[in-house]
């Protein structure tokens, strides 16, 4: 088991913690940051794109001109792709970009990240995520406080005031444990766990 500082939201230590030591003593694998982003991104597109091959444009049933003595060169079809309004060559059609990562190799990612994180001095736990009021001025103040202008938020479980009050700061993101991702880890400057989302992380990340 390895030992983490418990913070109040002064930045003051309020006590300690254990958890897993392969949870922030893992191997930093880039190459594995690399499938993770990838896989996340290319699930996140829609594949919607579209283009016209010959039998999809309208027209085309008569020949737009003779074959010879006209100085054009020869045409059969306007749905020809050499012509405007003509048809697509090779053009994109709907499809899924999304693909399958073992889940072995998730929880390696996260574990890699969060250890990247701890080991840069990027990675804090908090004692609570109470917001008194839902208020963002006054959670805004205590990120402030703690000396972040960009970060991921984990909690165990979704407290409604807090996200209330997390819904308009841009450069903050406040998660359940659920949602909890290696593209988010990576993206903010640093993430912020609350004491009591420690176990579920551990659960998340494969070790216990």
């Amino acid at each position: 088991m390895a030992k983490l500082e418990v913070l109040d939201w002064k930045k003051k230590k309020a006590g300690d913690v254990e958890v897993p030591e392969k949870m922030i003593n893992e191997e930093i694998r880039k190459d594995i940051f690399h499938t993770l982003v990838r896989w996340q991104l290319a699930s996140r597109r829609q594949g919607t794109h579209n283009t016209k091959n010959r039998g999809d444009v309208s027209g085309g049933g008569k020949k737009p001109y003779k074959q010879k003595g006209t100085g054009n060169a020869r045409q059969g079809s306007i749905r020809s792709p050499l012509l405007r309004g003509g048809s697509v060559i090779h053009g994109p059609h709907p499809r899924d970009y999304s693909f399958t990562v073992p889940r072995k190799i998730k929880q390696l990612g996260l574990r890699s990240a969060l250890s990247y994180l701890y080991q840069e001095g990027r990675l804090f736990v908090v004692s609570d995520m109470k917001s008194s009021d839902g208020k963002t001025k006054e959670l805004a103040s205590r990120l402030q406080g703690f000396g972040l202008s960009k970060a991921l938020i984990v909690d165990g479980e979704k407290d409604e005031l807090f996200f209330r009050a997390s819904r308009n700061l841009p450069k903050f993101r406040y998660n359940t444990v659920e949602g909890l991702n290696v593209y988010d880890l990576l993206k903010y400057d640093a993430v912020i766990l609350s004491q009591a989302s420690l176990e579920k992380v551990a659960q998340k990340c494969g070790v216990q």
